[in-house]
């Protein structure tokens, strides 16, 4: 595995982030912690400097406080983990505080969500308000700033077609294909081809 980088990024009036770079089998991913918890995960990508810009500027080396490194080694464990299969869920202390009010419904609501298992846009909005609120469903989830650990790559479209994904879909293929959901998915939408279907094989509205 390749030596991880750890920075630390100050902006004015908050307190400081640290930052942990590392090498998966999928790509490069980045993590970035703070007093209260993980802020943000950055999802693979194929070099260390594209993790670099999106985590955001201003980041230089450092070496984080003993508490934001501890979390920072511990989610970098976690993910690995998920990544090998060995893991299905995530015990990390999360700070979802950049969302609003109703962003950080819809991510408590997909958080119910279990490993090898989907759910509907449409079920999500359910959980949240109401049907009608599916398209603004999408949106919060588009704007997780945790992928993965909050998994918004479990909610699919009613059809059982994947929707959208802030990490692209090649991405969430490969992450409901190592969660054994995606040929489930791929059935369910042959199946229901040509009818209205609200939920895959293993998924609920």
């Amino acid at each position: 595995m390749k030596t991880v980088k750890k920075q630390r990024t100050a902006l004015p009036g908050r307190a400081a982030s640290a930052a942990l770079l590392f090498k998966t089998g999928w790509g490069w991913m980045g993590l970035k912690a703070g007093a209260k918890g993980i802020e943000a995960v950055v999802l693979p990508k194929p070099s260390k400097r594209a993790v670099e810009a999106a985590l955001g500027n201003g980041i230089a080396a450092f070496s984080p406080d003993r508490h934001a490194a501890g979390v920072l080694r511990e989610a970098r464990a976690q993910m690995l983990a998920y990544f090998a299969g060995r893991r299905k869920s995530f015990l990390l202390p999360l700070d979802l505080s950049s969302g609003t009010a109703f962003q950080r419904r819809v991510w408590r609501a997909i958080q119910r969500v279990p490993y090898g298992r989907v759910r509907s846009y449409k079920w999500v909005a359910a959980k949240v308000g109401g049907s009608r609120y599916a398209r603004a469903v999408g949106n919060a989830l588009g704007a997780n700033p945790l992928p993965i650990i909050v998994p918004c790559h479990r909610a699919v479209a009613h059809d059982a077609s994947l929707g959208g994904f802030s990490g692209g879909l090649a991405t969430k293929r490969l992450l409901l294909k190592l969660e054994r959901t995606l040929p489930l998915l791929l059935q369910s939408r042959k199946r229901g081809r040509g009818r209205r279907s609200g939920h895959g094989t293993r998924a609920r509205r």
